[in-house]
């Protein structure tokens, strides 16, 4: 049972929880929608940071999407992005100048700006999912169950 009632306003369960202003709704999806359509980052690369963060978030809605991160290590700018997202699920207060510094070995300022911005916001709704008790029972996509995820973990 989530934490609190859904509204009558969005298609899935997240956005019904959300939903009870329409207006934030509105602008919520059109902000998800910019950051997965009108970005210059790679949409796997996103993909990744999205997986990588709904396991430092706690969010079982999330997880179940898509499952564990999925990429080559060799693919090195994936990898700095993810390490990144990861620092920032842990404590973002500990994100120096010199992150950065990595980050612009493989990322324009813009895309920089946009990573930032992504996994902020990324954050920000599995964080409402979380505290929304949005477990794995609502994920109308689902590609893993969470006893897999359990069962199979690093």
């Amino acid at each position: 049972m989530t934490t609190i009632e859904f509204s009558d306003n969005g298609n899935t369960p997240f956005e019904k929880l959300i939903g009870h202003n329409p207006e934030v709704l509105y602008h919520w999806n059109r902000l998800e929608e910019t950051f997965f359509k009108n970005t210059s980052l790679d949409s796997d690369l996103l993909e990744q940071i999205r997986r990588t963060l709904a396991f430092g978030n706690g969010c079982e809605y999330c997880m179940v999407k898509g499952g564990r991160p999925d990429f080559s290590q060799s693919d090195l700018k994936i990898s700095v992005a993810v390490s990144f997202a990861e620092l920032f699920s842990k404590d973002h207060r500990s994100i120096l100048k010199s992150h950065f510094s990595m980050l612009r070995e493989f990322f324009s300022e813009k895309e920089i700006s946009e990573l930032c911005t992504f996994i902020s916001f990324i954050s920000a709704s599995q964080k409402l999912g979380k505290i929304f008790n949005l477990t794995e029972e609502y994920q109308q996509n689902a590609l893993v169950r969470m006893e897999q995820l359990i069962l199979f973990k690093d």
